[in-house]
């Protein structure tokens, strides 16, 4: 095998420094790529939550107003009437009240 000479060498590494960037920036590129998709995923995924909460809220409210509406009807109280111990006299054409 024969030894490599120096410029052999300084050219591979320089074309391999070359395409270091070339390369380094598709996998950024990549990388930045599943970044954004998985945020995307992410916000979507936060508005749908946001949505069913806010339709689960609405829905509790409906039902609390619904309960809010019902009239519950008070059955009426019973008072005892005392019964008045007056007895009445009719003396001629007049009535007379005798209570005590």
């Amino acid at each position: 095998m024969s030894p490599l000479r120096p410029s052999t060498v300084l050219m591979s590494l320089m074309l391999a420094a070359a395409m270091l960037p070339v390369v380094g920036s598709h996998a950024f590129a990549q990388l930045n790529s599943a970044n954004t998709n998985a945020l995307i995923q992410q916000n979507q995924l936060q508005t749908l939550q946001n949505s069913l909460q806010r339709q689960q809220f609405q829905q509790q409210q409906q039902q609390y107003r619904a309960q809010d509406r019902v009239i519950v009807q008070q059955p009426t109280p019973v008072v005892p009437q005392a019964r008045p111990s007056c007895q009445t006299s009719i003396i001629g054409t007049t009535a007379v009240n005798n209570c005590r």
